[in-house]
């Protein structure tokens, strides 16, 4: 599904997109010996994690749905770091049966905390409409729209965020 949404956006002008990958990171269930508000990394996995999630402006979140929620993957991702997320944006792409709203609604609720500013525009892919046979992805063309929509929102916020993480000398 990712790739699906950096296809549709890699077509734009007023952003750079990339693929951030978590498995690419290989980052076990949390394991610093302290919390990550205290931005003492220990871990070269999670320097590694640190450094690229600090390099980005803004977020698109591909999640899918597993009781009511997103991936323990995705979750344990983002409970790796706190200041490397604060003060950036972040929209959503979630699919399941329901589109992922649940999952989607799940990270709303982080996102708060870690302090990144959500959008409101977010794709939802449904299990029986837009995956043959619940397995082979094959998206309703309305969805293209939608993550447009969606990232025009991300990219509006990710620069003005900007100014205030430049003023706070992040």
């Amino acid at each position: 599904m990712a790739k699906w949404v950096h296809n549709i956006l890699k077509s734009r002008n007023d952003a750079e997109f990339e693929i951030v990958d978590i498995e690419d990171y290989e980052l076990p269930l949390l394991d610093e010996p302290v919390p990550p508000s205290l931005h003492q990394y220990s871990k070269p996995h999670t320097k590694a994690w640190s450094e690229k999630i600090a390099s980005l402006d803004a977020y698109i979140f591909v999640t899918p749905e597993y009781n009511h929620g997103t991936s323990a993957a995705l979750k344990n991702a983002i409970d790796f770091l706190f200041h490397e997320w604060n003060d950036k944006a972040a929209g959503f792409v979630g699919y399941g049966s329901a589109g992922g709203v649940r999952a989607v609604e799940s990270l709303r609720l982080v996102m708060g905390e870690i302090k990144v500013a959500e959008v409101r525009a977010q794709v939802m892919l449904s299990l029986s409409a837009d995956f043959e046979n619940y397995t082979t992805f094959k998206p309703r063309g309305q969805h293209d729209k939608a993550v447009h929509l969606m990232a025009d929102e991300v990219i509006a916020w990710g620069g003005a965020l900007k100014a205030l993480r430049e003023a706070a000398g992040k």
